[in-house]
């Protein structure tokens, strides 16, 4: 029994010096992402678009088909307003 719970410790202390090591970051990429926030639009707390802003709302807008949908919101193409849209954008 001691030998089992000898070789059950030197596996655990085994296992602990392969762990990896924290990543170290960079200052640069901190700036980086700073930046890139800035030019996003703004967001609420759980990340999602915060409609009172302009820019969220224009984008709303522009992302919106332009006849009928689906139940789950995307273009119906039965709809030939949705298949002019579609031919326009790609």
């Amino acid at each position: 029994m001691k030998k089992l719970l000898i070789a059950a410790l030197f596996l655990i202390a085994g296992t602990g010096m392969f762990a990896q090591a924290p990543a170290k970051t960079d200052s640069k990429a901190k700036t980086e992402k700073k930046a890139e926030t800035k030019k996003a639009s703004p967001t609420k707390k759980d990340g999602t678009a915060d409609m009172r802003f302009k820019a969220n709302k224009e984008a709303a807008k522009a992302n919106k088909p332009a006849g009928p949908t689906k139940k789950d919101g995307t273009a119906d193409m039965r709809y030939k307003a949705n298949k002019e849209a579609a031919k326009k954008k790609g």
